[in-house]
């Protein structure tokens, strides 16, 4: 692609694609203005490139409605935002599920990550790569899709004026793959225990409408609100912070102080962005929360707002939960058509909105700077800190940066009080979590737990491993670590996984039996990050590439033969990207190999088969 502008004409199809998303053209563009410096000028200059944050939106567009995004379609789109092509280009080609060549308006996505992985994503693929040919065209292997309770899984997104998407799951392993359209299993489906009184966070999934308001309400929606306006923003931070309430991303950051700490910026807007984009392989409570309870998250944000002052909010999604999308289109449409959302909020004063905006597939965009970089029309890598995003964040102004498990904590802090919502759980892990349940287990799902249950609790609770015995548990996805069979009764808390040498993370719990190849398994996770880092720093860029090298050298020697060379090489590059990298990715990216070569021994020579 010739990264300059040009003479290249978008059809009317993508224009019409992108003048949907950016408005109708500048009338100077009838005139014949055709060279760049009267475009950008007819574009309005300035104040066209202040509006650089709608090009993941426009690149959205085109590549919903046509498959693919033409070198004429991006084109239009650079001159439209006075982008430099090979700025737009690069962000184009950022994110899998975009692609700058022709392909079939309908791609098929087979997942053969980790929860896919062990329960046979490998047999899948044989089989789907039967029936349609190699990779590439019509289907494409794809990082976890989060619909790891359904492993093994895949997507089928098609473009058109209205693009359509469905869902595969529990495909077989040794017949073809049945890719019929078929209805989707509600929500709650993902909840085993669906129904259980006991239950706080999942409690309206399987009971309340999720397309209704009028069920949100009569199922306890919107107190939590009211009671913020009662307290008055400063009153709802002392909650948050009296709760002790910490980050469920991973960080186990305490939620009320970095509220506080925005809302004491000077610097206004404030944002605030909920991190929807949970792309840790075995992660998907956050997509059933969305599918399942998005008012939830809508009067969840609209509390954190008030709270913090921000006048705008933005939920990033992931790109790969189409469902999710509908229903918060339809959650925010009706909030803000009923006075809860938008001006003078049910007669507060308060006026707060919030905006979608669409990932497209790159798991870097989890990190909350990368988030901001992909927001602000940037290629999604993060930033050096500091500063920190309390203080500059989002479009360079104060930014609270939430992800959806940790804002819908909110609502039962404030409905129950700070001390009663302190009281479950541990003095360290106050509250309920959510675990996300997959791979080798009876009864996979979303299932919650109060701060303290053990590993064993939760096993049991979704009816044990199957196969022939337990191998191991990975506890906070391809970022995480292994623990044994012997060690079940590790506390499933902030803490208690700490000093068992382990992580909560986001709340994955891969359940590996003994007839899953760890080898392979080892691999996949190698893959993963050379897959997913962005490339912006040397430490990552290179190590996750010799990471996956030295893997796949250990993994074809004959059983038995020495590979101390190639172990000595891995820790050396571990070390390296956990002290030197920019961000999270390459400072984990060793730590699920390093914890099952030493915990688990794998590829020792006990361990040759």
């Amino acid at each position: 692609m010739d990264l300059r502008f040009r003479d290249v004409e978008p059809t009317p199809e993508e224009r019409a694609a992108i003048d949907a998303v950016l408005g109708p053209p500048p009338s100077a563009w009838e005139g014949g203005a055709r060279t760049e410096a009267d475009l950008r000028f007819a574009s309005g200059g300035h104040a066209a490139r202040e509006r650089r944050d709608q090009l993941l939106p426009a690149l959205h567009a085109v590549n919903d409605r046509i498959g693919w995004i033409s070198e004429g379609a991006l084109d239009h789109i650079c001159r439209r935002l006075t982008v430099p092509p090979a700025e737009a280009y690069g962000v184009a080609t950022f994110y899998s599920l975009f692609s700058v060549k022709p392909r079939p308006k309908r791609v098929l996505h087979v997942c053969t990550d980790l929860a896919c992985q062990a329960r046979g994503a490998d047999a899948v693929r044989r089989s789907v790569e039967e029936q349609y040919g190699p990779p590439g065209v019509s289907w494409t292997p794809s990082p976890c899709l989060g619909l790891c309770e359904r492993a093994p899984a895949a997507l089928a997104l098609e473009a058109g004026e209205t693009p359509k998407a469905a869902v595969y799951g529990d495909l077989p392993h040794d017949e073809p793959v049945d890719l019929t359209e078929r209805d989707e299993p509600a929500a709650e489906a993902a909840v085993p225990q669906a129904g259980d009184p006991s239950l706080v966070l999942l409690r309206r999934i399987g009971r309340a409408d999720p397309a209704s308001l009028d069920d949100y309400r009569a199922n306890g929606g919107y107190a939590a609100l009211r009671r913020a306006f009662d307290l008055g923003p400063a009153g709802v931070i002392r909650e948050v912070l009296e709760s002790g309430l910490v980050g469920r991303g991973g960080a186990a950051f305490p939620t009320g102080r970095k509220w506080e700490a925005t809302a004491r910026q000077p610097d206004h807007p404030h944002y605030l962005v909920c991190n929807a984009d949970e792309s840790e392989p075995g992660t998907f409570k956050d997509r059933v929360i969305m599918e399942g309870d998005p008012y939830a998250l809508v009067e969840a944000m609209t509390v954190a707002a008030y709270a913090v002052g921000c006048p705008k909010g933005f939920i990033y999604l992931r790109g790969e939960y189409p469902r999710a999308l509908r229903r918060l289109e339809l959650a925010i449409a009706t909030a803000r058509s009923r006075g809860f959302l938008g001006d003078d909020i049910l007669g507060h004063g308060f006026s707060f909105d919030i905006e979608i905006r669409r990932g497209a597939g790159a798991y870097i965009c989890g990190e909350e700077t990368a988030i901001f970089n992909s927001i602000e029309g940037h290629r999604g890598e993060p930033r050096t800190k500091p500063p920190f995003p309390v203080e500059k964040g989002l479009f360079g102004k104060p930014t609270v940066v939430n992800n959806v498990e940790t804002l819908v904590n909110v609502l039962p802090i404030l409905t129950m009080g700070a001390p009663a919502y302190a009281a479950v759980g541990t003095p360290s892990s106050t509250g309920t979590k959510l675990f996300c349940l997959s791979g080798s287990v009876h009864r996979p799902g979303i299932y919650e737990l109060p701060f303290g249950a053990t590993l064993r609790d939760l096993l049991e609770l979704a009816g044990g491993a199957t196969g022939g015995g337990l191998r191991a548990v990975l506890l906070g996805g391809a970022a995480g670590a292994f623990v044994r069979a012997d060690e079940l009764d590790v506390p499933l808390t902030f803490e208690g996984t700490r000093a068992a040498g382990a992580t909560l993370g986001s709340g994955v719990v891969l359940v590996l039996d003994d007839t899953v190849d760890m080898a392979r398994i080892l691999l996949r996770i190698a893959e993963f990050f050379r897959d997913e880092s962005c490339g912006q720093c040397v430490p990552c860029r290179v190590g996750t590439v010799r990471q996956e090298e030295a893997l796949h050298r250990i993994s074809r020697r004959p059983p038995g033969a020495d590979s101390a060379d190639d172990l000595t090489l891995l820790r050396d590059v571990g070390r390296a990207m956990r002290d030197a990298s920019i961000c999270g990715l390459g400072q984990t990216a060793w730590n699920a190999v390093e914890s099952a070569i030493d915990r688990l021994g794998v590829f020792s020579p006990s361990e040759a088969k």
